[in-house]
């Protein structure tokens, strides 16, 4: 058990960059950004590596402050028309070494006050990663089950994401998944509440839920031809 990675602090920060999300407000509390979100966040997955190592050598805990397991705080903002400049969550995400973006298989840690979730998954895969998956899907659908709905699994996580409204070329509306089929986002998550990550077990506890995780991962791993 280590000291807590989050605090009151973090979520205060959060909560008052989105009541005052502009440039001048941020670089006059950018030093509370870095030693209440940045620094734990980066200090958190570095010690998530170890763990993770144990459960996967594909997957990536990457503690650089620039290009790793952490997601920038600035927003793209040159195709949105919601121009404000900063993401008012903080997102953690541990892809596979054969990925190199978000969509990229992977567990993920989503901070923000009163919306915080561990996930896991793919979220919009690319076409051929997409294709791969429902083809697994319809080829052996008891494989599917057991990753998706196994016992330990379906008890801690919800599927979530968004779903065609029709169905995928190439797939029947009446096939027994269809639901499944018609996913854009092959993700599952599990709500937390700011005390679990506030905790000075989180670290644990964020283990046992990605080891919960690990059948839904394999399957995914598996269905696009990337190693577990």
């Amino acid at each position: 058990m280590t000291a807590a990675y989050f605090t009151p602090h973090t979520f205060s920060f959060l909560s008052d960059l989105a009541a005052n999300n502009n440039r001048e407000w941020f670089l006059a509390n950018k030093s509370r950004y870095e030693a209440d979100v940045k620094e734990p966040a980066l200090r958190f997955i570095s010690d998530f590596s170890m763990p993770l190592e144990g459960m996967s050598p594909h997957f990536r805990a990457d503690p650089r402050a620039n290009g790793g397991s952490l997601f920038r705080i600035y927003r793209d903002t040159r195709f949105s028309r919601n121009k404000t400049p900063y993401k008012t969550a903080t997102g953690i995400q541990f892809r596979h070494e054969a990925g190199r973006d978000a969509h990229a298989p992977g567990f993920y840690l989503h901070i923000q006050p009163g919306d915080c979730f561990m996930g896991c998954g793919s979220w919009r895969p690319g076409g051929p990663a997409l294709r791969q998956i429902r083809e697994s899907i319809d080829e052996d659908p008891q494989a599917w089950k057991r990753a998706s709905r196994g016992a330990g699994f379906r008890t801690t996580f919800e599927l979530s994401g968004d779903s065609l409204i029709r169905a995928p070329q190439g797939f029947s509306v009446d096939h027994p998944l269809i639901e499944d089929l018609r996913r854009k986002d092959f993700i599952a998550v599990v709500q937390l509440s700011e005390d679990d990550l506030m905790s000075d077990d989180f670290l644990d506890r964020f283990t046992a839920l990605c080891r919960t995780a690990a059948p839904f991962q394999r399957w995914l791993c598996r269905a696009t031809g990337v190693s577990y």
